[in-house]
C-alpha cells in the first residue's frame, strides 16, 4: 500500500537521523533526547499496555516509566534497529494509517532541534497525505474563532466560528503547527493579533 510505503520511507528517515545524531542530541519534545525519542517509537508499537497514557494523562506516569525503563535496559543501537524493523505483524496492515504522520512529525522533531536546519523537499505523494491528515478543528477548539487552514493549490479547510484566523503554509506545516510545534512551523498567521497569540500558545495535538 502506498500509505505503508510512505510511512516506512519517514521510518527510514528517522532511523538514519538516529545513528546520525547519536544518543544525546536534542529534539523538539521537551525532556527528550533522541535515545527518549527511539525508546518510545519502540515502546509505542510493542508495549500496548502503555499506549492509552499517550492520551490519557492519568496514565501518563505509567507510560513514562515504561518508556524510561526502555531507554535504560536496552542499548540504543538496540532500539533503533527494533524501531528500523517495523511494526510487529499484528500492526503491519496499519502501518500506513498509524505511522506516516507519527513519523514525519518525529523526523521533524529531531530536524528542527538542530542547528540549521530547513524544511525537507517532499515528494507529492507525501505532501498529499499529509494534506488528508490536516485538520482545522482541533485547533478551532482552542480559540473562539474561525479557523481556515490553507495551503498551496488546495481548497481551505475550515472550522469553528467568529472572527477568522487563516494559517497559510505547506501540509507538512500545517501538520507540525497543529501537532503542537507551533515555534517550528514555518507558517503564517492573520487575523485578529490577540487570537493569533492565542493560537500560537496554544496547547495542541496530543
Amino acid at each position: 500500500m502506498a500509505d505503508a510505503r510512505l510511512a516506512q520511507g519517514e521510518r527510514a528517515v528517522l532511523c538514519d537521523l538516529l545513528v546520525e545524531l547519536g544518543p544525546e542530541a536534542p529534539t523538539l519534545c521537551e525532556g527528550w533526547a533522541t535515545a527518549d525519542m527511539a525508546a518510545h517509537l519502540v515502546v509505542r508499537e510493542r508495549r500496548p499496555d502503555s499506549g492509552p497514557g499517550l492520551v490519557l494523562p492519568a496514565l501518563a506516569p505509567y507510560t513514562e516509566r515504561v518508556r524510561t525503563a526502555a531507554r535504560e535496559s536496552t542499548p540504543y543501537t538496540d532500539l533503533i534497529a527494533r524501531v528500523r524493523s517495523g511494526p510487529p505483524m499484528l500492526l503491519r496492515p496499519f502501518d500506513g494509517a498509524m505511522n506516516t504522520v507519527e513519523y514525519f512529525i518525529h523526523v521533524e522533531d529531531i530536524r528542527r532541534a538542530q542547528e540549521g536546519w530547513e524544511p525537507r523537499s517532499l515528494s507529492p505523494e507525501l505532501t498529499e497525505a499529509l494534506w488528508a491528515r490536516v485538520g482545522a478543528r482541533g485547533m478551532a477548539k482552542k480559540v473562539p474563532a474561525t479557523v481556515e487552514l490553507s495551503a498551496p493549490g488546495r481548497t481551505a479547510k475550515v472550522s469553528g466560528s467568529g472572527p477568522r484566523l487563516v494559517v497559510e503554509g505547506d501540509p507538512g506545516e500545517l501538520i507540525l503547527f497543529g501537532a503542537g510545534r507551533q515555534s517550528a512551523a514555518r507558517v503564517n498567521v492573520t487575523g485578529d493579533a490577540d487570537l493569533v497569540t492565542q493560537l500560537r500558545a496554544a496547547s495542541l495535538g496530543v
